[in-house]
């Protein structure tokens, strides 16, 4: 399952007026923060396709110029543990067709690009799947195997709800989907449980999907709708056409994505994420007594959460950390051994914001304590008489199967540790984590509305679930072998 999780950011657009691969690129631009390690873009101009894909960030627009025709999708990418964006593409070519999407095949409906935000739990039994009805896979990617999947069921019915109903039911895990066919049609659909964000939107000209809000504001819609759980999507120059094709039996929407991954500026399944972030500032102050001298966010994602412990405790907040805005989001690098040089390099301290003060550190969250550890330790050797260190997340405790990277129960420290050892290991001098009805309240769903399985161990889907929990017997069973051994 390892080489298969992915999360990412994707677009679908049709502008009437003219080329849409201006719109696709804006779009990509706004949601780079979804994805580092590839991009691309297809488009359709009524008669051939048009594409470009490429390893790391989204190049300039006139790189992306030759690609017309009225329709198109785009995706950025970072994958959680498949191959990094370190390939020399001008040696590796393949590379870029094997781990950039959107992927291609070119039938049926006369060529068909699919690109999708989200990961498959049981992507390696569809894959066999696929494979035993003579259906060649050519990438490690479970985008690929939606592709196929869904092509494999048009090539039975013909029908695009038909078919498209039919995947649906057999995929399990998160996954917002588009597609861009020879037939001039953009297809969206959404699993059922709604992990992963997907909305609509449309001004005079354009049609508009999108992983968040922002890729649609930064083209000039402002009236925006969620794409619901278990519903498709089929837009073309003439018409938009919505159905739910699966129900929604249970909502499912990631917690991570208000916590940390969206963009404070999005609006997801009708929340907006900074206002959610901003209460979990509150929640934290109304949770815990503190008599800090200041407030320092890490930036950026922690900025709205520290406003919201200021205005309830009254002390100030302070830019006691600079950021280095060309180094990417370091939970999103692939290896450990770029998360650690990241780091290094990513943060310097504000020494006459630190010196000498009771510092409450605020973050989002503690997945491995390698980053909240050396951040600490840059407060204290700037000066800062204390670090208290205040999260926004609950402990994460178990693995993500729905396209956040977060493997393995090994990985992650809170599930190995108690708070107070967590404490010790990153060197805070106190540690406050959010609670989980905080966490609940600040966003403003139900808790059954919401995943919470890394937070909790339980998981919305069956397959999830079932693999969570071998893990965990897996890994207390080696636990206990190493015990004894050196017992």
């Amino acid at each position: 399952m390892n080489s298969l999780k992915e999360c990412c950011g994707v677009v679908g657009a049709v502008n009437k007026s003219g080329d849409v691969v201006n719109n696709v690129w804006l779009a990509l631009l706004a949601l780079q923060h979804r994805g580092q390690e590839s991009s691309g873009i297809f488009t359709f101009d009524g008669y051939t396709f048009h594409q470009k894909k490429e390893l790391g960030l989204i190049s300039p627009l006139e790189n992306f110029s030759r690609l017309a025709g009225k329709i198109g999708i785009g995706h950025v990418r970072y994958s959680t543990v498949g191959r990094p964006a370190d390939i020399d593409t001008s040696k590796d070519l393949v590379a870029i067709d094997n781990f950039a999407q959107p992927f291609f095949v070119d039938f049926p409906k006369k060529g068909m690009a699919l690109c999708h935000n989200g990961n498959l739990v049981n992507a390696v039994g569809l894959s066999k799947m696929l494979l035993s009805n003579g259906i060649f896979l050519s990438a490690r990617c479970d985008s690929e195997v939606i592709l196929k999947t869904l092509v494999h069921e048009l090539m039975q019915t013909r029908d695009i709800e038909t078919s498209v109903r039919n995947c649906m039911a057999k995929l399990e895990g998160a996954y917002s989907v588009t597609a861009v066919t020879g037939e001039g049609e953009v297809i969206a659909f959404r699993d059922p449980n709604g992990f992963r964000p997907l909305c609509f939107g449309e001004n005079e000209n354009l049609s508009m999907i999108g992983s968040e809000s922002v890729a649609l504001n930064v083209n000039g819609i402002d009236k925006v709708e969620d794409v619901k759980p278990g519903e498709m999507m089929l837009i073309t120059e003439d018409k938009i056409w919505t159905k739910q094709v699966v129900p929604c039996e249970r909502k499912a929407y990631c917690m991570f994505e208000y916590v940390y991954f969206s963009r404070p500026d999005s609006v997801l399944n009708g929340k907006d994420v900074y206002t959610a972030r901003i209460n979990l500032g509150k929640n934290l102050a109304e949770t815990y007594e503190t008599d800090a001298d200041v407030i320092v966010p890490v930036p950026d994602t922690a900025r709205p959460a520290a406003e919201g412990i200021s205005r309830e405790t009254g002390i100030y907040v302070a830019e006691g950390l600079i950021k280095n805005r060309y180094i990417g989001r370091t939970f999103i690098m692939p290896e450990q051994r770029t998360r650690d040089d990241s780091v290094n390099v990513k943060l310097n301290p504000v020494r006459s914001v630190l010196n000498d003060k009771k510092v409450i550190l605020v973050d989002d969250s503690i997945v491995r304590g390698t980053t909240s550890k050396k951040i600490v330790n840059l407060l204290k050797r700037a000066g800062a008489k204390e670090v208290n260190v205040w999260i926004t997340c609950p402990p994460i405790i178990s693995p993500c199967f729905y396209g956040i990277d977060i493997a393995t129960h090994g990985e992650l420290i809170a599930a190995n540790q108690k708070i107070p050892e967590i404490a010790k290991t990153i060197g805070a001098d106190k540690l406050c984590y959010q609670t989980l009805p905080g966490l609940v309240a600040a966003i403003g769903f139900e808790p059954n509305e919401l995943c919470l399985a890394c937070l909790t161990g339980s998981y919305p889907t069956e397959l999830a679930q079932k693999i969570a929990d071998e893990m965990k017997e897996k890994r207390l069973k080696e636990r206990v072998r190493y015990w004894e051994m050196n017992s």
